[in-house]
């Protein structure tokens, strides 16, 4: 990855771990003025987007770092421990906000000035909203599990968020105090199977889950394209590491080809899947004619 990119990476996540801060003081301020277990469970939340915004931090750190005698392959996967260590994160806060929410739910205690709550909890979800939607898109773009786990944890808050106000508005309105510990509960129920999907998404990385379909069905399209003088390519398998593509198969060439024009199919194929996936990874290796197994992927 470029210096720039990596520069950019760097005062993104540093920003978020400021953002978060910044959210939950907003947050706890929404709770003290009104006293709701709800409006606690939201900021309770935004505890755990700190410190998943500084654990990511770290992952982002560790994975621009070059390969080294201990970690040939680099050490992109560091960010799937970022996700991971998020997702465990939520499902403590989640049973924190549930065990808040009995405690309101068996004695039910009026809410102080609503109204104001309700307003500065709405100023914090809206800014957890544009950075949601910030942290997604780049999370994508730079192909950044670290990143798109924290983005949508965030994007999780907010539509929590949103519920919490909606219903704490009702419940002002029409006095129902057993409505406060129920959004409560709602809240860390929600945040639950955020967790969880945070945590089997990034176990899968953890496991070299294979490309996106897609992604590998192009990448079959371009080796076909490049890998003239090549007889047929087979034994196609990738892999994903954070943002890194690993790409490996067999190539078959005639029994004459001379190394030298085999090197060359080679360094074609290469260049043209590295254009096309950033920091992808590519292996071959080059068999005889003998080895054709007319099972993988024609070469045009």
């Amino acid at each position: 990855m470029p210096q720039e990119a990596i520069r950019t990476t760097r005062r993104v996540a540093g920003l978020s771990i400021a953002i978060a801060i910044l959210v939950l003081g907003i947050k706890y301020v929404a709770y003290a003025l009104t006293g709701s277990a709800a409006l606690y469970s939201d900021a309770l939340e935004s505890v755990v987007n700190v410190v998943a915004a500084a654990v990511a931090f770290w992952a982002l750190e560790v994975s621009h770092r070059p390969a080294d005698k201990d970690h040939p392959f680099g050490h992109h996967k560091a960010e799937y421990f970022s996700a991971v260590v998020e997702g465990v994160l939520i499902v403590v806060a989640a049973l924190l906000i549930l065990r808040e929410a009995w405690g309101a739910f068996q004695a039910p205690r009026s809410l102080e000035a609503p109204l104001a709550g309700i307003a500065v909890n709405s100023v914090a979800t809206l800014i957890n909203l544009v950075w949601a939607l910030y942290l997604i898109r780049l999370g994508r773009e730079r192909r950044s599990p670290a990143f798109d786990a924290d983005g949508r944890h965030l994007m999780a808050d907010v539509v929590t968020s949103v519920g919490v106000v909606a219903g704490l508005g009702v419940a002002t309105a029409v006095g129902w105090l057993w409505l406060d510990p129920l959004l409560a509960a709602l809240v860390a129920l929600n945040i639950l199977r955020e967790g969880w999907k945070v945590v089997v998404s990034s176990l899968s990385g953890l496991m070299d889950q294979a490309m996106d379909p897609a992604d590998e069905e192009k990448a079959k399209a371009i080796i076909s394209s490049h890998a003239e003088g090549a007889i047929e390519v087979h034994d196609l398998k990738t892999r994903l590491a954070g943002r890194a593509t690993f790409i490996e198969f067999h190539m078959v060439v005639p029994e004459l080809m001379s190394v030298g024009d085999a090197h060359d199919i080679c360094d074609r194929i290469e260049a043209a899947l590295e254009t096309e996936f950033e920091d992808a990874t590519v292996q071959i290796h080059v068999e005889p004619e003998k080895e054709i197994k007319q099972t993988g992927v024609p070469v045009v």
